[in-house]
């Protein structure tokens, strides 16, 4: 679900919204049974750092402390429209002026940090601080979520920060969970909703969004019924929005080509296992199944040509130790979170055939950390990008509607002619993680959006 900024808490009204941070965040394996796990408390995972590193364990406490500080400037930025590099007025230019203001408010050593480390791939990040890999791997793996790039790129530095913005200080990988369940956040949103006067309509799928007179004029069902609106602010992904729901020819041509080059590139799936039991070493936060960066990287380098890895980079969370209401008595559920499976394949398809066989190899490598997990399965399925992209409505299986890459990030988002949100049709707004601040910042693309469409028909 994200990390949902408190501003937007605040002025909503939400409630029942408390994030645990899971102990340990993330654990990764040595070999031999043997494995690392990081508490979110700085100085319990120095020490359990220490028994592998001793250098690296000197270095954590103050690679965790410049990091929450960067990710903190990030917290800040996203909670703000994105910087207009055209602004000329004074108005225009206030906001510049105030992330100028937060940029410089980190001091010079963290400023200095901060321009350096958003260009830096998470290997070169790690690799000027730490010595032990499999530590390096357990926090870089934060740098490749969900992008179709492995840690030796360049931004994956900036990918691991976006992935702090809201966590704990000291927490690496470990921003939290919904206390209440995976629905908490929608239930307060809907509650919220409902109390400001709108009407929720579920299982309405929008089709298409009628335009008059260069003018949104209302939405489409399947079901054939149109409802006419003065606007609409839509959190489908800016292809979905901009190409399906839109007819081509009320859009600039130069406007449709920027929105086809938008990288969306989904290259993840999951596997998901019903369980008769837990293995021991199971706990709330996550199994990073990867010894090294360097085995992720090789997990990268096949997509980079349009295969899926044969040997993929598995991320393990076991669901049912957060809510145990989601598995019947003494079951439980596990979700692999499986890097890096492109949405088109170059050679063939993803087949029911070619999905049970990336099952398999996924199946192979927990089998690897984690034996007797397969005797411990009662039932899996597996979700392809092609299968994610039909069931969630999503361009090419991308669950960020468009890569977090520095390529489209502020003012790049979704594309530069409409990253203030206002699409190029009167009374079309683009609020979804497809707009800044992204994904994983649950909620801030449609309040900022909202807000912006507020601030147009006041005028």
């Amino acid at each position: 679900a994200g990390w949902v900024p408190p501003p937007i808490v605040r002025e909503l009204g939400l409630t029942g919204l408390e994030l645990v941070t899971p102990d340990p965040t993330v654990s990764v394996p040595l070999g031999g049974g043997e494995w690392l796990s990081l508490s979110p408390d700085a100085g319990r995972a120095a020490e359990t750092i220490r028994r592998h590193s001793p250098r690296d364990a000197a270095a954590w406490g103050p690679f965790t402390a410049t990091v929450a500080k960067l990710a903190g400037f990030l917290e800040a930025l996203y909670v703000l429209p994105p910087p207009d590099i055209d602004a000329r007025t004074l108005g225009e230019l206030l906001p510049l002026l105030g992330v100028a203001r937060k940029l410089r408010g980190l001091g010079k050593r963290d400023m200095v940090a901060l321009l350096r480390t958003i260009p830096m791939s998470v290997q070169e990040l790690l690799d000027d601080t730490f010595e032990h890999e499999a530590l390096k791997a357990a926090v870089g793996a934060g740098g490749v979520l969900d992008i179709r790039q492995g840690p030796r790129s360049g931004g994956t530095a900036f990918v691991l920060l976006h992935h702090q913005v809201g966590g704990q200080a000291g927490a690496l990988r470990g921003r939290g969970y919904w206390k209440g369940g995976p629905g908490a956040l929608v239930e307060a949103a809907t509650t919220a909703a409902r109390r400001y006067g709108a009407e929720i309509r579920t299982g309405a799928e929008v089709v298409r969004i009628s335009i008059k007179d260069d003018r949104v004029a209302g939405v489409v069902l399947t079901t054939g019924e149109e409802i006419a609106v003065k606007a609409v602010l839509s959190t489908a992904d800016p292809a979905r929005t901009l190409l399906g729901m839109v007819d081509p020819v009320w859009l600039d041509p130069e406007f449709v080509l920027a929105v086809r080059n938008i990288k969306f590139r989904g290259s993840s799936s999951k596997v998901l296992f019903a369980l008769e039991s837990v293995p021991p070493e199971a706990h709330a936060g996550a199994l990073t199944l990867a010894g090294s960066l360097e085995q992720i990287e090789r997990a990268a380098d096949a997509a980079k040509y349009g295969r899926a890895s044969e040997r993929p980079f598995v991320e393990l969370q076991f669901p049912s130790l957060r809510w145990p209401h989601l598995a019947p008595a003494g079951r439980h559920v596990a979700v692999a979170h499986v890097q890096f499976t492109p949405f088109a394949l170059r050679d063939g398809e993803w087949t029911p055939a070619v999905a049970e066989e990336l099952a398999a190899r996924v199946g192979r490598v927990i089998e690897e950390s984690l034996p007797g997990f397969a005797g411990r399965v009662l039932h899996r399925a597996v979700l392809s990008p092609v299968e994610i992209a039909a069931r969630y409505f999503l361009t090419e299986g991308a669950v960020t509607h468009g890569e977090m890459t520095l390529d489209q990030i502020l003012f790049m988002r979704p594309v530069a002619s409409a990253s203030k949100y206002a699409a190029p049709i009167e009374g079309l707004y683009l609020g979804g993680a497809g707009s800044h601040p992204g994904s994983g910042i649950a909620g801030a693309p449609g309040w900022l959006a909202a807000k912006a469409l507020l601030r147009e028909n006041a005028r």
